[in-house]
């Protein structure tokens, strides 16, 4: 039964893959938007001082990121600061597993381990061009003076609430919105991307 629900999950956005393929746009003012779907993600909050951050800090191998803004990684979990003691995690191990060894080491300690990998999707911009169509409708400075790789913040897209997370210099963000918006932000992307694929002519 359980394999049968996995066959036939659907992403929120899997009904617009081609035309997000149908998007890209190649060259010097090139941006391409694609979905990582069903991507495990699980909620923690703890105490950033107790033994229990510690000891989930040791499960993870990478430590609590301690303010806004910062992320850790190690292996196949990357970690972003929600608040003063709250993280996400994300993983490319299976969701199931990670909660269950997050829970373990939180024991009986004050916090709480949720898996939330259905609450949203992942979108990734990616390109040349991708720092400005997401300054078309992104209130933050995305300035590599002031925003860069391993940087993640919760900020809105258009209208859509999202955890905005830069992976690298190409540039790369990914973007984290609820799984029932996902689809407006997508339609949002494609839109604003479209100008690059115009023509100048001389």
């Amino acid at each position: 039964m359980a394999e049968l629900i996995a066959a036939s999950r659907t992403s929120p956005v899997a009904h617009l893959t081609e035309r997000m393929r149908a998007a890209t746009v190649t060259g010097a003012r090139g941006v391409t938007l694609t979905e990582w779907p069903f991507l495990t993600m699980v909620n923690v909050r703890v105490n950033p001082a107790s033994e229990a951050a510690d000891r989930i800090e040791k499960a993870l191998g990478a430590p609590l990121p301690p303010q806004c803004g910062h992320t850790s990684t190690s292996g196949p979990h990357t970690v972003l600061w929600l608040g003063p003691d709250e993280w996400l995690v994300l993983s490319q191990a299976d969701a199931t597993a990670v909660a269950a060894e997050l829970r373990e080491a939180l024991g009986g300690d004050p916090g709480s381990v949720v898996d939330v990998s259905a609450n949203r999707t992942t979108l990734e911009l990616s390109g040349p061009a991708a720092r400005q169509v997401l300054e078309k409708g992104c209130p933050l400075d995305l300035h590599p003076r002031a925003f860069g790789p391993g940087q993640a913040v919760s900020t809105t897209v258009g209208p859509v609430a999202v955890l905005l997370w830069q992976v690298d210099d190409t540039p790369t963000y990914r973007l984290l919105p609820r799984s029932s918006f996902a689809d407006y932000l997508a339609r949002w992307l494609i839109d604003a991307m479209s100008e690059y694929r115009r023509v100048e002519v001389p």
